[in-house]
């Protein structure tokens, strides 16, 4: 039986291939739901910032919208991510 995607195979040995070499950013969107005290002590607590850091991530993502708070592989940004929306957050990753 012939496959029908054949190239799905092939997919997910590339989305290994980014897991492992290329840098991703955890990326917090603002919303009307949290507060600054929330992100921050979400960002301390998942993210290892400091209080000033994660206060000027906070400030960043309410003026701009968004902001990277954390930059590394997307092995170790995944399950930041997955912390941060655990927590009420709105998080994405962008590679």
């Amino acid at each position: 039986m012939p496959l029908l995607f054949p190239d799905i195979q092939e997919l997910v040995i590339v989305d290994e291939e980014i897991d492992e070499q290329v840098p991703a950013k955890l990326i917090v969107w603002n919303d009307d739901i949290n507060s600054f005290d929330w992100v921050i002590e979400s960002l301390v607590s998942v993210c290892n910032h400091s209080q000033e850091q994660a206060a000027q991530c906070a400030w960043i993502i309410h003026t701009k919208g968004k902001y990277a708070v954390k930059s590394g592989p997307l092995s170790e940004m995944r399950p930041m991510r997955e912390a941060l929306v655990d927590r009420g957050l709105q998080a994405t990753i962008e590679y």
